[in-house]
């Protein structure tokens, strides 16, 4: 299979140029993130000689909720909302989803 079939079947997409419209997305986000994050740790008063057992899990939470905001809204002005809260809501149920 090929890797256009494989997305297309696997994400739900038509074409390559939603496929490529979807990665510039999550590189523009990915981008986007580390900027905002560096800019909202300086405004906390976060510097590299904070402790790291502080520091570090800031960065992930302050990172992990930036991205998920940043890749809907993102998508929204590429015309793949549809696309990307689909995305967003799985990686929910993934996350919430109970080992019983």
């Amino acid at each position: 299979m090929q890797v256009k079939e494989f997305l297309e079947k696997r994400w739900g997409i038509v074409g390559w140029w939603q496929i490529a419209v979807i990665f510039i997305v999550f590189a523009i986000t990915g981008t986007s993130t580390m900027f905002i994050n560096r800019y909202l740790m300086q405004t906390m008063g976060i510097t590299p000689d904070t402790n790291g057992w502080i520091r570090f899990p800031v960065k992930i939470l302050i990172t992990f909720f930036v991205y998920q905001i940043l890749l809907v809204w993102i998508g929204f002005l590429f015309g793949q909302f549809t696309f990307f809260w689909n995305f967003e809501k799985k990686m929910w149920r993934r996350i919430l989803r109970r080992k019983d």
